[in-house]
């Protein structure tokens, strides 16, 4: 089983990437839409 896991992140690398810098990128415009009315 712990075979079968490594080599699906091995395979999926790029996507998992590409998930986590999409994931961080919603939260800082969540971040920055929820301060805007403070700032203004």
């Amino acid at each position: 089983m712990m075979t079968d896991l490594k080599f699906a992140l091995l395979r999926s690398r790029r996507t998992l990437v590409q998930d986590t810098l999409g994931a961080t990128a919603l939260i800082v415009m969540l971040m920055v839409a929820l301060h805007l009315p403070g700032l203004l």
